[in-house]
């Protein structure tokens, strides 16, 4: 068996979207109830990272009782290393469009908007003709459903969904407190469906096959498939998509150059794995119910030997710092004070003790921090001075 074999290639996400018409017109014929519990039987997960069970999304925001109920698609994809939903919404916009109605349709919204991040406004011309082909295909069949794209302004922090919510209303983009939550309290503080690019595609993928075609891919709480983008040192860089649950030894072996000595899981929000690592690590929710699984929003670099972890630990800190919205004391501050820790025991001002101080504020920032940017600084940082600290010390 071939390495690609091993991994299990598919090819759902870019497939033909020439049938998109069909599959609108045969799913807003059925019921609300009946293609939420599709959803849930596929146990499709959000493709973001968070892994939030899609079809409960849908269901929560088809029980809030409101006189307004809004869809949007996250693709503010802002992740370090990632570069999959630009392409989705290149080549297969149509498939997009088509889960935004039907999600509608299941939560009784009649508009729904694109959060597109603010470097790719280059997509927004195609993205408009498409919506303006959907929407005219829509008035065809009855269905009472609008698209808008609403432009990112390059903020890191709007990925976040309530961060989002409040961009959209014309404030800073800061996180909000939760509960409530998007599904009962969301853009305009009505019920909100947000799901992210590839996970409204993989919706398409099931209203068009089946749960069950979904369902028999991937492993027991990661089902289905995932787009990789794949970067760094290797041979095979771009966009693949593999199934969930396969060990990152077998992804090494396949898009690794023969001297990968760590992969940085999930962008630089995820988690560095080690060489030694590789085989008992599983990409996926839960992977394979042993050793460990690591959850990714898509962004695979892989790093070789004549990387320097160090560099590539200042890289991510100073990008978050730069990114951190301020709002919080424990991102704000901590986020300098990481990077200003490494670069100190680097040059010899502090000595290799004080690299455990600072994982402790790590580990402080991750239980005390507002939202998913402060909390996942430590994901990075830990798993880089732990496994590569003799790079970290002058």
């Amino acid at each position: 068996m071939s390495n690609s074999d091993q991994l299990k290639r598919a090819d759902f996400i870019f497939k033909n979207e020439n049938d998109w018409e069909d599959i609108l017109k045969k799913n807003i014929k059925r019921s609300q109830q009946e293609l939420i519990n599709e959803l849930i039987s596929s146990e499709l997960k959000g493709r973001g990272g968070a892994g939030f069970p899609t079809g409960l999304k849908w269901k929560l925001s088809a029980e809030a009782e409101s006189d307004a109920k809004y869809v949007i698609c996250n693709a503010d994809e802002g992740e370090p290393g990632t570069f999959k939903d630009r392409e989705i919404l290149s080549l297969v916009p149509f498939k997009v469009l088509t889960a935004m109605a039907i999600c509608g349709h299941v939560i009784g919204a009649k508009e729904g908007f694109i959060y597109l991040r603010g470097e790719y406004f280059f997509l927004k011309p195609r993205l408009n003709e498409a919506i303006h082909e959907f929407e005219t295909y829509c008035k065809t069949i009855h269905v009472d459903f609008s698209i808008r794209i609403f432009m990112g302004s390059g903020a890191y922090i709007c990925g976040e969904e309530t961060a989002l919510f409040e961009s959209m209303e014309g404030k800073r983009g800061e996180p909000r407190n939760k509960p409530p939550y998007p599904a009962l309290s969301g853009y305009m503080n009505k019920p909100t469906v947000i799901n992210n690019v590839e996970t409204l595609a993989h919706t398409y993928t099931i209203f068009k096959y089946g749960a069950k075609r979904f369902y028999d891919l991937g492993v027991q709480f990661s089902r289905g498939t995932k787009l990789f983008s794949v970067s760094g040192d290797t041979p095979k860089p771009g966009i693949y998509e593999l199934e969930l649950g396969m060990s990152l030894a077998d992804f090494v072996n396949d898009f690794g150059d023969g001297d990968t000595k760590a992969v940085q899981v999930g962008g630089a929000s995820g988690f560095l794995v080690p060489r030694k690592r590789f085989t008992e690590t599983n990409i996926g929710f839960q992977g394979k119910l042993t050793g460990i699984s690591l959850p990714t929003g898509g962004s695979m670099m892989l790093f070789n030997s004549s990387r320097s972890m160090f560099n590539v630990l200042d890289n991510y800190l100073e990008f978050f710092r730069e990114e951190s919205c301020g709002q919080c004391t424990p991102c704000r501050v901590g986020c300098q004070q990481l990077w200003r820790g490494i670069k100190a025991v680097k040059s010899g001002d502090k000595n290799a003790q004080y690299l455990d101080k600072l994982l402790r504020l790590a580990e402080t920032m991750q239980l005390t921090s507002k939202c998913g940017l402060g909390q996942s600084v430590a994901n990075s940082f830990s798993s880089i001075v732990e496994n590569f600290r003799e790079e970290m010390i002058y």
